[in-house]
């Protein structure tokens, strides 16, 4: 499972024209679900991103987490996030975990992340088109295999 956290001030997701999901202040994910990935990997990955501290405390240093900030999550399903690009010039995405795994894996990981903090989602297998002002610039990759 691969996670792409951006700190932003704002992010949306629209489908077809269409705002599906909008959050202010607080955390754009773009998740990735692997092949092998299960319910370890979704609650490490849940637990990881709300304790994730990226926000800034008093003093200027990144000391609270989206929950402290009383920020909230817009999640968006990548499956490109398993592409390997190794050989040749057009990633190969054998790595992504099937649809309806990963769509089971996805609104698992979302219930457990809208448990604690406002949630938006994208529409899973959409095209979409994701908009943000990310704050800082702060991007964190955050990676959990399932043999680990």
């Amino acid at each position: 499972m691969r996670v792409v956290a951006q700190r932003v001030s704002e992010a949306a997701v629209a489908v077809a024209g269409r705002e599906v999901g909008r959050v202010g202040r607080g955390l754009l994910l773009l998740v990735g679900i692997e092949k092998g990935d299960g319910e370890r990997e979704i609650a490490f990955m849940a637990d990881k991103v709300l304790h994730l501290r990226v926000f800034a405390d008093d003093q200027k240093r990144m000391n609270l987490d989206v929950q402290q900030v009383q920020g909230g999550v817009l999640s968006i399903s990548q499956f490109t996030l398993a592409a390997r690009s190794k050989k040749g010039r057009r990633p190969d995405f054998t790595n992504a975990e099937e649809p309806v795994r990963a769509r089971e894996l996805f609104e698992r990981f979302n219930a457990l992340l809208r448990a604690a903090v406002p949630l938006a989602t994208g529409e899973f297998g959409a095209m979409m088109d994701v908009s943000s002002v990310n704050q800082g610039p702060v991007t964190i990759i955050l990676e959990r295999t399932s043999d680990v």
